[in-house]
C-alpha cells in the first residue's frame, strides 16, 4: 500500500478513511442503534457531528503521517487535501446548517 505515490490514490484514501472511522465509532459506541438511524442522528446533531467528525479525521492523520514518513509526497498531499475538505465541511455544517 505504501508503494503508490499518486495524487488520486491519496484523494481516495483521504475520502474513505473518515468513513471507516465513522463505522468503527459506530461499532464501538453506538451499535445498539441501526446504522442508518445512527448516520441520520450524526448528521442532524451538531455536537455529535463536530465531535465524532473530528475523531474520524484521526484516521486521515494516521495515514498522512505514514505516507509522509515513507516519502510518498503526492499521496500525502491527496490525503491532506481531503482532510482539509472534510474539516471545512464539518465547520460549515456546524455553523450554517
Amino acid at each position: 500500500m505504501l508503494k503508490l505515490d499518486k495524487l488520486p490514490f491519496g484523494i481516495a484514501l483521504g475520502a474513505l478513511a473518515p468513513v471507516l472511522g465513522l463505522v468503527i465509532y459506530y461499532f464501538l459506541r453506538a451499535s445498539s442503534y441501526g446504522f442508518g438511524e445512527f448516520v441520520n442522528y450524526f448528521f442532524h446533531t451538531k455536537a455529535l457531528l463536530t465531535a465524532v467528525g473530528s475523531l474520524c479525521l484521526i484516521a486521515n492523520i494516521i495515514l498522512f503521517t505514514l505516507f509522509i514518513n515513507a516519502r510518498k509526497d503526492k499521496t500525502a498531499i491527496g490525503i491532506f487535501a481531503m482532510t482539509a475538505m472534510y474539516g471545512l465541511m464539518i465547520l460549515y455544517a456546524k455553523f450554517f446548517m
